[in-house]
């Protein structure tokens, strides 16, 4: 179903998406708050890279404390062992921190599909025309979900629990078609605006 122009410029007839995992802003065919939807997956972490320094500080200052208490008691050896600890726990924090931060986010509008991947610090974005995306999942979801499309693939869903991913898919898909019925409607605006 196609939507037919307001009187306002938005677009009606058409409802809301249905969505577990996106969430969709804007309107179809409204100039001032344009109609996108968008995932924003990230890595599920018990705390965050400022949790894990306020931790650590506190590590720290109690490993340390320790260490000062044997020293003037006169056993000397607590202290080096208590350094190491503190540099291989550090080591440790930093790998995790480093990752905490990864992500992806996806994002469909009319038209464009864009998916943004932060992993382990180095980011990278990808551009696909909404019209010749294919959308790819393994019915069971242990796969990630593929976007293809224009001789470009980028796998996404790292961060979804697997039996979520078929859920990914099919929104995504929902969203596409929304897509093209937008560029569509898009069209059917500009046609009424020249004809007034």
């Amino acid at each position: 179903m196609f939507a037919s122009a307001n009187s306002d410029g938005s677009v009606g007839a058409l409802s809301a998406l249905a969505l577990k995992l996106g969430q969709e802003s804007g309107r179809l065919g409204c100039v001032n708050r344009p109609w996108v939807v968008r995932w924003s997956l990230t890595r599920n972490c018990s705390m965050s890279p400022i949790q894990v320094g306020g931790a650590f500080a506190l590590l720290c200052a109690l490993s340390l404390g320790i260490a000062l208490f044997f020293w003037v008691q006169g056993v000397r050896m607590v202290a080096p062992f208590a350094m190491f600890e503190l540099l291989a726990v550090g080591l440790a924090l930093v790998l995790y921190a480093r990752r905490a931060g990864d992500s992806e986010i996806i994002t469909v509008s009319p038209g464009v599909v864009t998916v943004e991947r932060n992993v382990a610090g180095r980011s990278g974005r990808e551009e696909f025309l909404a019209a010749w995306v294919r959308v790819e999942c393994a019915p069971d979801g242990r796969s990630l979900v593929t976007l293809s499309g224009q001789g470009r693939c980028v796998a996404i869903g790292r961060f979804v629990r697997p039996e979520l991913r078929t859920d990914l898919a099919r929104e995504l898909r929902l969203a596409l078609r929304r897509s093209g019925e937008a560029t569509h409607d898009s069209h059917l605006i500009d046609i009424t605006s020249k004809q007034n």
